[in-house]
């Protein structure tokens, strides 16, 4: 009897990295739709200033992103890689609102759009970190590693919320040659119990710049991200099921503070801009 093989769906693929050294190349530039990390700006490339974020008492609400109200939180205790949130929200499903990655969009979420030609300096308090190369798989978004060990491995009829902040910087690189870069983002109002998701389509050729962002007592917001979605785009139809990206991290350090909901998430598509 002939036999029928399957090849197992591709979560998330990593591969081998280029160290950056933040203290001795602190800029990172978009050179011809590649991050490339200098000692100082070369000439020709134009220097942004990263989005300040501004978490006092009294800042506005965004006007972008689906608004949901939160009901209730339950911290785990600490482990040495980080804290784990997790959110009751007041919904039965939860909708991210799709955006175009643009200047706007990406600060109201506390995030620098870097297009080509254009730099700036980062901030790390870790000196070392890596350009990671990375390949999502349209599956990537089924896995929850919130659940047991019996089945944090195993794909999930729906997806979950999965966000997080930390101490180290994120560049997010958009380098996939046929499709765009899908990061979720949101913006977290604890004393308001009001949380905003949505998702960021990075246009091919531009990156994200996300600030290190340790854990501040009494914020009036937290802006956070997730890439577990990374693959988004590839469920607009076509034959093309993973995307490949750069992500700059820390190899093996970073403290995380990593928030979660369990509800069904809805992630609306974009056509071409």
């Amino acid at each position: 009897m002939p036999h029928t093989y399957f090849d197992p769906p591709l979560l998330i693929r990593d591969g081998i990295g280029t160290w950056v050294d933040t203290e001795t190349k602190p800029y990172v530039c978009n050179i011809d739709g590649m991050p490339k990390f200098k000692e100082q700006l070369p000439a020709g490339v134009k220097e942004l200033q990263p989005v300040a974020g501004s978490p006092v008492a009294g800042t506005l609400e965004p006007s972008w992103g689906r608004g949901y109200q939160v009901k209730g939180t339950h911290r785990l205790p600490p482990t040495p890689y980080g804290e784990e949130t997790q959110m009751a929200f007041d919904a039965s499903e939860v909708v991210y609102e799709p955006l175009w990655a643009t200047r706007d969009a990406a600060a109201a979420f506390g995030i620098t759009l870097i297009e080509p030609g254009q730099g700036l300096r980062m901030q790390s308090p870790i000196r070392h970190l890596e350009n990671t190369p990375f390949e999502y798989g349209m599956f990537a978004g089924q896995q929850c590693p919130y659940l047991d060990d019996a089945q944090r491995n195993q794909l999930q009829p729906t997806v979950c919320t999965d966000l997080e902040h930390h101490d180290f910087p994120h560049v997010f690189s958009s380098v996939d040659p046929q499709l765009p870069l899908v990061i979720s983002v949101a913006r977290y109002w604890p004393q308001r119990a009001k949380i905003f998701l949505a998702d960021l389509w990075v246009p091919r050729g531009m990156a994200l710049y996300m600030p290190p962002r340790p854990k501040i007592p009494d914020a009036a917001y937290m802006d956070l991200h997730g890439n577990r979605n990374s693959a988004l785009a590839c469920w607009r139809g076509g034959t093309q099921r993973s995307v490949h990206t750069l992500t700059l991290l820390p190899k093996d350090s970073g403290y995380f503070f990593w928030f979660w909901n369990a509800l069904p998430t809805v992630h609306p598509l974009l056509t071409q801009p």
